[in-house]
């Protein structure tokens, strides 16, 4: 870690604590993983920068705030004493991703997914078959868990959920949502309420 002139971090530190590193070696175990998208099979190695860790927090946000960098493809969940937990994520393509502020309306677990009129209409091959909906379960593209984000009392159509595709954590190719491995999100799903603040910078 160096502070400069300013007392600002130019490079979070990383902290480790009992929790952060048990989750860390679950995930590592469910890492090499498999991904059930589209009936295959693949294998991936998530790099070591996306695992959950507590880092010196590079944001000067109330404790329980999420903070979503797009740029560095990290999640903070800000926590006391100057410091965040960090997850890895994968963002929205480039012109479709959330930006601004909003609060966790509502959580659920192992949720149902329907792609919006929006994603229908860019890809009908894609996703036109799913315009009914989708169940929760393994193979739902929402994951384990979502996280709705609502602004002024109304859906705003982006979630913070998990993936059938863990290997896109670190890039940018989602419809605008910010998706997460599965465990991580299960764990930030049982760290933040309905009502937290979610920022976007």
């Amino acid at each position: 870690m160096s502070i400069d002139s300013e007392n600002t971090i130019s490079e979070p530190h990383i902290l480790f604590d009992r929790r952060a590193f048990g989750l860390g070696v679950i995930a590592l175990l469910a890492v090499p993983g498999i991904g059930l998208a589209n009936g295959t099979d693949r294998t991936f190695v998530l790099e070591a920068r996306f695992m959950p860790q507590m880092v010196i927090s590079p944001y000067d946000r109330p404790v329980g705030t999420i903070v979503v960098a797009p740029r560095d493809r990290y999640l903070y969940l800000i926590e006391t004493n100057g410091t965040a937990r960090r997850y890895g994520i994968g963002i929205g393509k480039a012109g479709l991703a959330f930006s601004g502020s909003a609060v966790i309306g509502r959580k659920a677990k192992w949720p149902s997914w329907r792609p919006t009129k929006n994603m229908i209409r860019r890809d009908p091959k894609k996703y036109a078959r799913y315009a009914g909906g989708l169940p929760g379960g393994p193979n739902n593209p929402l994951g384990a868990r979502a996280l709705y984000l609502y602004r002024d009392g109304n859906d705003t159509l982006y979630r913070i959920h998990g993936t059938t595709e863990p290997w896109t954590i670190g890039k940018a190719v989602s419809n605008g949502c910010v998706r997460m491995v599965n465990e991580h999100v299960e764990d930030l799903y049982e760290r933040v309420p309905v009502g937290a603040e979610v920022v976007v910078v």
